[in-house]
Order: C-alpha cells, then structure tokens, then sequence
C-alpha cells in the first residue's frame, strides 16, 4: 500500500501546482521555460502514475473490503459512465459541448470517479478514485479564482461536437466489452 500511496502523492502533488500555487507555477515555468516545465512537470506525473498503477496492482492481491456494491449500483455506474468519453474528447474538440460544460475534462474525471466508487468498495478503490474525486472538485472550485491555461486541441468546427458524441461512445463501448478488461483485468458487465 505505500508503494500506491506514494504515487497518489507524487501524482496528485504535482497536478495541483496550480490548485495550489499558481503564481509559483508561473514563475518556475518562465524561469526554466514552458517546454522543460512541461517535461519536468510530465516526467514527476509519469512517476507518480507508474507507481499508482504497481501499488494499486498490488494492492488487489490482498484487499481491504470497506462496502459491498449491490449490483444495481454497478448498473447505475456503467450509465454515468457513458458521458464519461464524449466529455474528455471533448475537452480537446472546441464545440458546443465545451461551451456549455466549461471544463468537460473535470466533468469527466468527476464522473468516472463518482462511478467508480459507486461499484467497487475496497480501501484501494476509495483511495483512488475519491482522490481523483476530490481533485477533480478542488481543481473546478480553484478555476473560478484563476484563468484555465489554454488545452491544445482541433480548430473550432461544427463538427466537433459529434465526433466528440461518436467517437466517445464508441470509446465507451471498447472499454465496457473489452479494453477495461485487457488493461485493468476486470469486466465491467462480467461479474
């Protein structure tokens, strides 16, 4: 558990800079430069993401049952969970959909967080999806207070929304029939 617990911190540390700090976040960034911010700044996450992903694997070996799901609230998950794509592709496809979310990308991780915890009830599972959770819900109370950085992504376009709605829902449908299962080694609709 400490190996995935120091992921979390890693990880979550230097996602929330500008949560925290966003005048020192500026400043060390026009100090080094943007890009090797954004390397250093991505090279830490990486770190912290590998070490939740070991920690959090080894943490299924032998998990601490806090709540048992009843099957609906699995059912009830896999429903919120279908906006999930579509929001995160829309972060990077400026349409309607982000016009009208404002932070589709925080919307979606929220989303997927609440979902998850709905379904799986071990110590690990709390641990991190309510850390996303609350990050997600920090991150979205500090915007108000500062400017969002501009995310890279396609031209604004009409189109944008439905290849967002498309190409998220058929996202959705890999991961529930078969990509959740090749990645993180559990069925979604199998249990």
């Amino acid at each position: 558990m400490s190996i995935f617990l120091l992921g979390l911190v890693i990880f979550f540390a230097v996602h929330s800079v500008s949560i925290v700090n966003a005048p020192w976040r500026d400043r060390q960034a026009a100090k080094l430069g943007e890009g090797p911010w954004q390397a250093t700044y991505s090279l830490v996450a990486l770190i912290g993401f590998g070490l939740i992903v070991w920690g959090y694997g080894l943490a299924r070996h032998d998990p601490v049952i806090l709540y048992w799901s009843p099957t609906w609230l699995r059912h009830l998950a896999l429903l919120l969970l279908v906006p999930v794509f579509p929001l995160l592709l829309a972060a990077y496809l400026p349409g309607r959909i982000q016009t009208t979310v404002k932070h589709p990308m925080l919307a979606a991780i929220k989303l997927w967080a609440a979902a998850h915890l709905l379904a799986n009830g071990t110590l690990a599972d709390v641990l991190l999806f309510g850390t996303f959770l609350v990050w997600a819900v920090a991150d979205r109370i500090s915007l108000k207070r500062r400017a969002p950085r501009p995310v890279p992504g396609a031209p604004p376009s009409k189109v944008n929304d439905l290849i967002a709605v498309v190409g998220g829902l058929a996202l959705y449908i890999a991961f529930v029939l078969w990509l959740h299962l090749w990645l993180i080694g559990v069925s979604p609709i199998a249990r």
